[in-house]
């Protein structure tokens, strides 16, 4: 399938501002948007999942929320978290699924969207149900000319009782079905073409390669050059036609960890409104490691020759 480009523009203004109220913000908010929705007596809780940074300075009120509470273990980082865990951890965080949630990451890159959009995923899948991203993260924030707060937020535990909702996941036997064509969906890989080709491999996967039959649609096609705030969908239609996407179709969006992933996962879902679209939070690594049939990958020498050399 060829792609073709898509028109995105870096102002958030339209789908994506939508509803942009204190009490009933978008997916996707700017600066501005979080200040005026801080001023409100229902203000948003703020989750920042940048870790050390946040005692270097913060949004004030946000609570420090670091991303690894969200993934998985060394071996296979993209793994969903064992939702007693998750549990414990919102409750923690003084969480609770019924009121508005903003995350916050760095900003400093694009690939940084993903830990937001990963954390967004996880929140939407354990039953939260009001919950935004702040685009360009806490460089955004400094770069609009808003302040910052040093003093830590110690926030009072919630009990919950949290559980998980699949809609939004597919997990590696449901990914094996399809590429044996038991099911039909569209599998949509969110790598730069060095990893789609083989070239290139995350260091916990067992051989580089993608999924058989899979297109590769990198996430790095929601951002303008050099930008590091997702742009805006300026064509919804055109985004679907690109892709192949029919009514009802199911779409798995992938990467290596789930992270690049859930940025894709989150564009196609949450700004364009496309339903039945999934993240493979395993991803690359964890298919990797099942020996599942997989396409571009390499012959030994190339393989050992990727890992001496870094896929390059």
């Amino acid at each position: 399938m060829t792609f073709k480009a898509i028109a995105l523009s870096a102002a958030i203004s339209g789908l994506a501002a939508t509803g942009a109220l204190a009490a009933d913000l978008a997916p996707l908010v700017s600066p501005a948007e979080l200040e005026r929705a801080l001023a409100e007596a229902d203000a948003p809780q703020i989750l920042d999942i940048r870790g050390d940074a946040y005692a270097d300075g913060h949004i004030a009120g946000a609570v420090s929320a670091p991303y690894g509470l969200f993934r998985g273990p060394e071996d296979n980082p993209g793994a969903t978290v064992p939702v007693d865990q998750l549990e414990t951890t919102y409750e923690k965080l003084g969480l609770a699924p019924d009121a508005q949630v903003v995350i916050v990451s760095q900003g400093d890159t694009d690939t940084d969207f993903g830990a937001a959009a990963r954390v967004y995923w996880t929140l939407k899948s354990s039953g939260f149900t009001e919950l935004s991203i702040l685009n360009g993260g806490a460089q955004a924030w400094v770069n609009t000319g808003l302040p910052l707060s040093k003093d830590a937020v110690t926030p009072e535990p919630t009990e919950l009782d949290i559980t998980w909702n699949n809609a939004w996941t597919a997990e590696t036997p449901e990914v094996a079905d399809v590429v044996d064509g038991g099911h039909e969906a569209l599998l949509l890989d969110a790598r730069p073409a060095a990893f789609f080709e083989g070239k290139k491999a995350h260091g916990a996967a067992a051989k580089p390669g993608t999924l058989p039959g899979a297109e590769n649609y990198a996430y790095t096609k929601f951002f303008q050059s050099g930008a590091t705030a997702i742009g805006q969908i300026s064509d919804v239609q055109a985004l679907k036609t690109s892709l192949g996407i029919t009514e009802g179709k199911e779409i798995v969006s992938f990467c290596n960890t789930g992270h690049w992933a859930a940025t894709n996962w989150f564009a196609l879902s949450e700004m364009a409104g496309i339903e039945n679209v999934k993240l493979y939070p395993g991803s690359m690594v964890e298919y990797s490691q099942t020996g599942g049939e997989m396409q571009n990958a390499p012959g030994l020498f190339r393989n050992l020759l990727n890992q001496v050399t870094g896929g390059n």
